[in-house]
């Protein structure tokens, strides 16, 4: 049980306790960090692809990377927040299979937790500006990667361990939808593993069915069978992830990030990204710069 809960590790990004208004109203937002929600005062939205949730003070919410959501105030909200980056030693997400928008109501614990972590990642907002268009996104995420470098090994420690302390609480049997690894082949759990690892290789169906000794048709069929998905699809979807992850936090441009994810050219990269985001490259890069992320 330690082993598996430790291949998994979260890298600070931003926490902050802020007021919002009725400014706060964006759609269609997917990122490929995490977030945490604590509210303790007023009200607001959070819809995902399948329910749309009341936020409330007094509840904790969490929003698992990539998972595409609306975020609205219609008039005030209080929350604290916290954004985060997991890896994990495999390349696979602790919530591959529970991309959607969790709810648990909050503890004492819980709000001890975040105004702990404003104490010791203090100046770790999302911004140093009221306006997020003012600020270069790339340049201030670079700013938090060098703050995290410089934490001490204390501070890097009790961070680390608050953050997995909230994702834990979203972990029990009552809200996590488990995914009993046992009941997957070795052969699809490692291919699932080979893919996070190898999204800039070939990733075609016949190679990945001759990695295991298998025909290609059965090999589709059992990967189907286990993850919900067609190899194809899945690649894309992974290829996709990868690349929006890339447009955070680094400053390639399109035409690199396709060979960092594997695909032959950026028309086709930008083609497969829109049909998976319902999106251009061009159009997600501007909305992460005006919702601030």
């Amino acid at each position: 049980m330690i082993k598996r809960v430790l291949k998994h590790t979260f890298t600070l990004l931003n926490v902050d306790h802020v007021k919002l208004g009725s400014k706060w109203n964006y759609k269609n937002v997917i990122s490929p960090y995490f977030r945490i929600y604590y509210i303790d005062e007023g009200e607001g939205e959070i819809w995902d692809a399948a329910n749309k949730i009341r936020l409330e003070p007094g509840y904790l919410y969490i929003i698992p990377s990539f998972t595409l959501c609306n975020l609205v105030c219609p008039q005030y909200l209080s929350q604290y927040f916290v954004q985060f980056f997991e890896e994990s030693s495999d390349g696979i997400s602790m919530f591959e299979n529970n991309r959607s928008i969790l709810k648990v109501a909050a503890t004492n614990i819980d709000i001890l937790n975040f105004q702990r972590l404003l104490e010791i990642n203090p100046g770790r907002g999302i911004n140093g500006s009221d306006n997020p268009t003012v600020y270069e996104k790339n340049t201030f995420y670079k700013a938090f990667q060098d703050l995290n470098h410089r934490q001490s090994i204390a501070v890097f420690t009790e961070t680390h361990g608050i953050l997995l302390q909230l994702v834990s609480r979203f972990l029990t049997q009552e809200v996590f939808k488990s995914n009993d690894v046992l009941q997957v082949p070795p052969k699809i759990l490692n291919t699932i593993s080979y893919i996070q690892l190898n999204l800039q290789h070939d990733l075609s169906v016949t190679l990945l069915a001759q990695r295991l000794n298998l025909h290609t048709d059965y090999f589709s069929r059992l990967f189907f069978q286990h993850t919900g998905e067609r190899p194809v699809s899945y690649v894309q979807e992974k290829r996709i992830e990868r690349a929006q992850y890339l447009m955070i936090t680094t400053q390639m441009t399109f035409a690199e990030i396709a060979v960092q994810t594997g695909f032959e050219n950026v028309f086709y990269f930008s083609k497969i990204f829109k049909k998976i985001t319902g999106m251009s490259p061009g159009n997600y890069r501007k909305q992460m710069d005006v919702v601030g992320f």
